[in-house]
């Protein structure tokens, strides 16, 4: 199996394309609170939206305030131009910006292209476990979703093949994590910008073929030079990352990030989804209850012990905090994180961005100092 397309950080939509010429439907999903097991399981491909290698988008800034996030913008803007064609869009309000995107798509294509796509968003509590009411709510999101999603496509969804789907999904979430294993060494065989271009690739492909190139991946990872340039060992943590380039000026500079707390990164495999009981509160418990942003306010505290604690792990001398402009979700974490970090000796870098790469010389420098700090 040749996994080389794993590495192929653009937005692809071969596989999109080849799916939906045998009459399937691909519908489109923003943020980590969409379910996408309910999609497999209805011969629906689930495709994650980003914004990578957008540099500019005229057309979303028409319709998108200037205070929106860039990658929002950027989204919106592939969805406008074509460069996403797929059957509908579905969204949680995991964030502000999320939710402005799928609004002005949902806008354009109903009002003003005339297109009967689906689409729908789903509300996701921001508190889990301490709010009894949380749970029954989302439930009942997820069993509308459901509901519509059966009317769209005319498939009923299938409780068994739910759960097969589950269990594939799950398989992805362990080959990934074993991918992040391997940066545990001293000298590791992938870098961060290769690592993020896999997880990256997670949106662009059935659950199958992503799987079966995952395995290839790892049988050859042993054939794989390990890093010799890297002097620092970096986690990166923040904002939605779906720039490989970004963390390829950083390890130009001797950074080698080993570890993430990105939702575009190790975030969304970093647990199983356990069946307990009835299929959809099930997934309604995984998805509220797995640690991934700062938009949950009652995990807060555990989301940056986790941080505290992969450090700790994987031998982390510096993290990057990167945030996007205007980011709702990461906006100031660094303000309750970086005094957990002081207290193990890991110096924190705060960088703010847009989408576009276009302070890169700007970003090396500064990545460069602190490696260098770090050294000292």
């Amino acid at each position: 199996m040749d996994y080389q397309k794993l590495f192929e950080s653009g937005v692809n939509q071969e596989a999109v394309k080849a799916w939906r010429a045998q009459g399937k439907k691909a519908i489109g999903y923003i943020c980590c609170h969409v379910p996408v097991e309910i999609f497999e399981a209805m011969d629906i491909m689930p495709v994650r939206l980003r914004a990578t290698d957008c540099t500019e988008s005229p057309d979303a800034d028409t319709w998108m305030s200037t205070f929106s996030c860039s990658h929002a913008r950027g989204m919106l803007q592939y969805w406008m131009n074509g460069t996403y064609e797929l059957d509908g869009l579905v969204t949680s309000d995991g964030c502000m910006m999320a939710a402005r995107c799928f609004d002005n798509a949902e806008y354009q294509d109903k009002n003003i292209n005339k297109k009967n796509l689906f689409f729908k968003e789903i509300g996701a509590p921001r508190m889990y476990k301490t709010n009894s009411l949380a749970r029954a709510y989302y439930v009942e999101e997820i069993k509308g979703l459901v509901k519509d999603l059966e009317e769209f496509t005319g498939t009923k969804l299938d409780n068994e093949k739910l759960k097969t789907v589950i269990g594939k999904y799950n398989e992805v979430r362990a080959l990934i994590r074993e991918i992040y294993e391997l940066r545990k060494a001293d000298k590791p065989v992938i870098s961060g910008e290769d690592c993020l271009k896999i997880t990256l690739s997670y949106g662009d492909y059935p659950v199958d073929e992503y799987i079966e190139m995952l395995k290839a991946f790892l049988a050859d990872a042993k054939n794989r030079a390990p890093i010799e340039t890297g002097r620092a060992r970096l986690m990166l943590i923040g904002s939605a990352m779906d720039n490989p380039g970004y963390l390829k000026v950083i390890e130009d500079k001797g950074g080698l990030f080993v570890n993430d707390a990105i939702c575009h990164g190790s975030r969304p495999f970093a647990y199983d989804l356990e069946i307990k009981g009835d299929l959809i509160e099930s997934i309604a418990d995984y998805y509220l209850g797995r640690i991934l942003c700062p938009r949950m306010l009652d995990n807060r505290v555990e989301l940056q012990k986790m941080i505290v604690d992969t450090c700790k792990e994987f031998k982390v001398d510096g993290v990057v905090y990167q945030k996007m402009q205007y980011c709702e979700c990461w906006g100031g974490e660094s303000l309750f994180l970086e005094p957990d970090l002081k207290a193990i000796g890991v110096p924190m870098l705060q960088v703010e961005r847009e989408e576009h790469l276009a302070n890169a010389g700007q970003l090396a420098i500064r990545a460069e100092a602190f490696v260098e700090m770090i050294e000292k």
